[in-house]
């Protein structure tokens, strides 16, 4: 089926008892067994639920994967998949990653053994560098949170199967409307539901898609023994997203791009991060492996006090945290999402006191346009 029809139908068909069209919400914590080891294909929820069960298929086939898993959140998935691996395993880690991954990474997950190796991944030959026979993982974003760096996913896919290493992308900022990793090689992706995929800024999950089948057996055992899995409502209110994450990803990107070119010629601004853009460093190779260039623009003003006068100037813009919901959020990624990244870091990746971010909602572009303009003067 194309994509459009996937996102309304893949994965959820009308109920068998009912007839309803929408996937119900399946509000238990448990279920009637007919015997001693005779149930319905369900026993506890943490275990397994219809309407979890329906998201993970829709989104699965939306990321042209045959495998999806639902968790409580980004990182709840994230570190599932880092679970698959054990003390002094090395882990290639895009430098730019989101803040929160990171936290993960070096605050928490390390002290269990596992050795992370934070590298530019848009740098072919950095990434040669970095690759050893203790390999196992190459963890990318791409584009990169909040600079937009773009990593060639088939080129590190190739180099990392070489040594028998894996590849996870974080897919969230483009969606599988604008970007399949899996297609071009990666063995795993995983989203943040929390962002795109459900696009209503009103709940917080994660899912990850694969193709391999043992794996996603480690991972589904995972899913269950840790716990860490979203609730029905949770479950649904993503799967309500993405009926329309086709229709709606059109009008970010359409908005983005416009409002990237107007801040590229604002004179207020010194640097406008956005694969979309010509001059981007990764505009051709942006243009060749995904389908557009995604919602999310970074843009420096020069200074922490200028960054706080726009911050809080704008009147559309919302100054939050997060992205990919329908109204356009604006925030700073210094003190905000890369807050737990040491300022030394953060300096030596771009990541100023100056440095603002928003995710372009779908709203009228002239509001947005005049927002950003009357802030930024």
């Amino acid at each position: 089926m194309g994509f459009y029809t996937d996102c309304i139908h893949a994965g959820q068909a009308p109920d068998d008892k009912t007839g309803a069209v929408i996937t119900p919400i399946f509000q238990t914590s448990t279920y009637k067994q007919d015997g001693i080891g005779k149930h319905r294909g369900y026993e506890y929820a943490r275990t397994a639920n219809p309407t979890r069960e329906a998201l993970e298929r829709n989104v699965a086939a939306l990321e042209r994967g045959k495998h999806g898993l639902a968790y409580s959140s980004g990182m709840a998935a994230t570190d599932t998949i880092l679970r698959l691996f054990g003390p002094g395993d090395e882990i290639v880690v895009t430098a730019n990653v989101y803040g929160g991954t990171y936290r993960l990474f070096e605050m928490v997950l390390k002290r269990y053994g596992l050795v992370f190796r934070f590298i530019d991944t848009a740098d072919l030959d950095e990434v040669e560098r970095a690759l050893t026979p203790k390999t196992k993982l190459i963890y990318l974003e791409s584009p990169t949170n909040p600079m937009l760096r773009v990593t060639d996913i088939a080129k590190v896919a190739e180099m990392a199967h070489a040594i028998g290493a894996r590849v996870c992308v974080d897919n969230t900022f483009m969606s599988p409307f604008l970007q399949t990793p899996l297609a071009m090689g990666a063995d795993i992706v995983v989203h943040s539901t929390t962002k795109f995929l459900n696009g209503h800024s009103d709940m917080v999950g994660g899912i990850v898609v694969l193709n391999d089948d043992a794996t996603a057996q480690r991972l589904r055992f995972l899913q269950n023994a840790v716990g860490a899995v979203p609730g029905p409502m949770d479950c649904f209110l993503a799967l309500r997203g993405t009926k329309t994450l086709a229709v709606r990803m059109r009008q970010h990107e359409e908005n983005a791009r416009v409002l990237a070119k107007f801040l590229a010629e604002n004179k207020g601004v010194s640097r406008v991060n956005y694969p979309g853009l010509p001059d981007h460093p990764h505009h051709a190779l942006a243009k060749r492996q995904a389908r557009g260039f995604g919602a999310v623009i970074s843009f420096d003003v020069g200074s922490l006090e200028r960054a706080d006068q726009v911050l809080r100037s704008v009147k559309v813009f919302t100054l939050a945290e997060s992205l990919g919901g329908v109204e356009s959020l604006i925030s700073h990624p210094a003190s905000m999402t890369h807050g737990s990244v040491p300022e030394s870091d953060r300096t030596k990746l771009g990541v100023t006191p100056g440095l603002v971010r928003i995710s372009v909602g779908i709203e009228d572009i002239e509001d947005l346009e005049a927002d950003l303009d009357r802030a930024l003067r």
